[in-house]
């Protein structure tokens, strides 16, 4: 069944965004196993213990149309080396999350993370006519915060007290956004930055 947000493979100079399938479930692991990722207590990276339930719930949200989710596939060596997906889709307004992001302790701070999110925007904005994409992440998740500035976000503001995270903690969720008038001068920009990454 067609929807308006399908499974896709985005490619660029360092990685490709695979959908993700349950036959990804072990190399997951293996790229959430660089840095323990799962010890990082203000996000939600799966461990040995929770993979294969994380892993389906995923899906099960990409079945009812509300999430498409990606492992991202670092080109020069083949690895799966972390995941990302689009979430809380609102087709009728034509608005998407970006998130559920985390890479392998390795490919941190590579260029990775912001070609994934070029490729991710340009579809939303170019091919899905999205509206506005956002990014949530934990009040105390710093450098998620400090990545999502560096895109070219702007934030919006902070839902206090707005859930309860899998340690049975409050958490408050800091909200970005970019909106599609907003995506010619962002992708410039991020355009330049991939070109001094690839040097």
């Amino acid at each position: 069944m067609q929807t308006w947000l399908n499974p896709i493979v985005l490619e660029g100079n360092l990685v490709r965004l695979i959908p993700m399938e349950t036959s990804h479930i072990q190399a997951l692991l293996e790229a959430a196993s660089d840095g323990n990722l799962w010890e990082l207590w203000y996000t939600s990276v799966p461990s040995k213990d929770t993979v294969e339930t994380y892993v389906k719930a995923v899906l099960d949200e990409q079945r009812a149309s509300l999430a498409l989710p990606f492992v991202v596939v670092e080109k020069a060596t083949g690895d799966i080396v972390g995941t990302s997906r689009y979430l809380n889709v609102d087709a009728a307004n034509k608005r998407v999350e970006i998130g559920a992001t985390w890479y392998a302790k390795r490919t941190q701070r590579t260029g990775i993370n912001t070609e994934c999110k070029y490729l991710m925007l340009s579809h939303a904005f170019e091919t899905l006519n999205t509206i506005a994409v956002e990014f949530r992440t934990h009040f105390h998740n710093h450098p998620s915060r400090n990545a999502i500035l560096r895109l070219g976000a702007k934030q919006e503001g902070i839902i206090r007290n707005h859930r309860i995270d899998h340690n049975g903690l409050i958490r408050d969720t800091v909200i970005f956004s970019i909106l599609d008038n907003e995506w010619p001068p962002v992708k410039k920009s991020l355009e330049f930055k991939m070109r001094k990454s690839y040097k």
